[in-house]
């Protein structure tokens, strides 16, 4: 946001302090050429409109970009955004044919009704009969994957197999999709499998208005009873900024209509849902609390009753690593008992285990239901999950610290450098300030502190920025923006991947004062609140 006359007083105030003329060792002059130049290539990228619009956009990446030199000179920041994207497509569409985009599910269905259900009086004497039987008695696999053709046109090729108590089958289907303008697109589906004949669809999906779309699904099943026809078409419009309204009609298989509203916010999602339909009809209500911590927990509960019965789940879900998040709900209902289903997401894939516990509605199915997944969460989460993840951790900063090696040692000399080449300009501000009683940096450090017993194994990783700090005083006053200050003249990453922090020492009107403040948060001093108590 700094206007062209800021920059001007920069880069005349950095050019005074880095300028070779003013430096008559050999060695400093050698590293203030270096530095003086550095600042000379950053002001002619920032004083030109064209390069400062490309590079506050995208940075360095964005001035290496290959194509720019057949850009208008006189063109604004919105329509390099657009030439940028425009490059960015032609280089994506280069690497089309090479993309594809997985996803497939596995679920295991485990019967576990013998734990709370047994037939002990009766089976006694077979043997083995002591030790309660689970069984997997379900299994479905599916996978698919996109093959990109162009860019309005893709093919999705997809498959699955079912078995349940020794009988299964499968099926495969291919569909190609192709987007036929902003506001829409459709489906063609193929499909053939041996519980059921061919099937073939069609999907289509239009935006009425900017704040309403429809979907409409249209397929013909064959089998050994002839043609099944099936329609469905979903209307869907936006109530406000954080509401969804859904009206699904249904006709042809178990035909129905559908109504639901789903409200989706930062820290909770809410749906309430009413169904009319041959043969379930069904009332639903259900919500979900988000957490805002680094692990992103969310605690979700719901109601269902309908012609079937009653339903009430509750459960939670936690991400338990970068691409993997773990969750568990407990389903009580009449008739279908107790249930417990573990759900894993991991990238595109999901793997699922639902535990058919009991038929019955027994408190101790319910308790163990609840209270066994908390104790298993945490014990592999303090034994095995944190371990592993503070590991991989390490081994991330390590790969990270190896691959920055190099630019950090030089960035480290060019800071080393700077600090030597601002001392004079430092001696003269510090005598300027002692004059007027204003603002002296006392002591200032940069990088990793360790606070907290928990940590105090950890290894404090910090560098001296007195002067650089020092040279950046101006009338008394010491302004940094957000940004992270290792890029700031006389200062380099002492850690790099790591949190770091600021932490000064300074003195205003002869009195001490002291801060500590977030790499990338904004600092102003002096300020009255960091004045040290005499007392304490």
């Amino acid at each position: 946001q700094a206007s062209q006359e800021e920059l001007k007083a920069a880069y005349r105030r950095l050019c005074m302090l880095y300028h070779p003329d003013k430096h008559r060792d050999p060695e400093l002059k050698t590293q203030a050429e270096r530095l003086f130049n550095l600042v000379h290539q950053a002001y002619e990228v920032l004083s030109d409109p064209q390069t400062r619009a490309i590079y506050d956009i995208y940075g360095r990446r964005g001035l290496e970009m290959e194509g720019w030199e057949v850009v208008e000179r006189k063109r604004t920041a919105a329509e390099i955004r657009e030439e940028f994207e425009r490059l960015q497509r032609e280089r994506e569409e280069r690497r089309l044919q090479q993309r594809t985009n997985p996803k497939g599910t596995i679920s295991v269905g485990i019967d576990a009704t013998d734990l709370f259900d047994r037939y002990d009086e009766e089976y006694e004497d077979v043997p083995g009969s002591s030790f309660p039987q689970i069984e997997i008695n379900k299994m479905h696999i599916s996978q698919s994957i996109e093959a990109p053709l162009t860019s309005t046109d893709t093919a999705i090729l997809s498959g699955n197999l079912s078995t349940q108590n020794g009988n299964g089958g499968g099926s495969i289907n291919l569909a190609l999709r192709r987007v036929t303008s902003a506001k829409g697109w459709g489906e063609l589906e193929f499909g053939a499998g041996d519980l059921h004949g061919p099937l073939f669809g069609l999907k289509i999906f239009r935006n009425l208005t900017p704040r309403c779309f429809i979907t409409t699904n249209c397929a013909l099943q064959f089998s050994s009873r002839g043609v099944r026809p099936g329609l469905t078409t979903v209307l869907a419009r936006n109530l406000d900024k954080n509401t969804m309204g859904y009206l699904q009609w249904r006709w042809g298989i178990q035909s129905a209509m559908n109504t639901s509203i789903v409200r989706d916010t930062k820290t909770s999602h809410f749906t309430v849902a009413m169904q009319l339909g041959i043969p379930h009809s069904f009332m639903m209500v259900s919500y979900q609390h988000k957490f805002q911590d680094e692990d992103q927990t969310r605690v979700k509960g719901s109601l269902k009753a309908g012609f079937f019965g009653t339903i009430v789940e509750y459960g939670a879900e936690r991400k338990i690593s970068r691409h993997s998040v773990l969750g568990a709900t407990v389903s009580v209902g009449v008739p279908q008992g107790v249930s417990l289903k573990i759900k894993l997401n991991r990238a595109s894939q999901t793997y699922f285990f639902p535990v058919h516990l009991t038929d019955q509605l027994l408190p101790s199915a319910v308790f163990y239901a609840t209270v066994g997944p908390l104790v298993v969460y945490f014990a592999m989460h303090r034994l095995v999950i944190k371990p592993y993840l503070r590991a991989q951790k390490e081994r991330e900063l390590e790969k990270q610290r190896e691959s920055t090696a190099s630019d950090i040692l030089q960035k480290k000399q060019e800071a080393e450098a700077a600090v030597r080449l601002m001392q004079e300009s430092v001696r003269r501000i510090i005598e300027a300030e002692e004059a007027k009683m204003g603002l002296i940096v006392v002591n200032a450090w940069y990088g990793k502190f360790v606070n907290d017993n928990s940590r105090k194994n950890e290894k404090v990783k910090v560098i001296d920025v007195t002067v650089p700090l020092q040279c950046l005083v101006k009338d008394s006053k010491l302004i940094l923006t957000e940004a992270s200050k290792a890029g700031l003249p006389g200062f380099y990453d002492p850690c790099v991947g790591e949190e770091k922090s600021l932490k000064v020492l300074y003195q205003f009107r002869g009195v001490l004062h002291q801060v500590m403040s977030a790499d990338n948060e904004a600092l102003r001093i002096p300020k009255q609140s960091h004045r040290i108590d005499a007392d304490g």
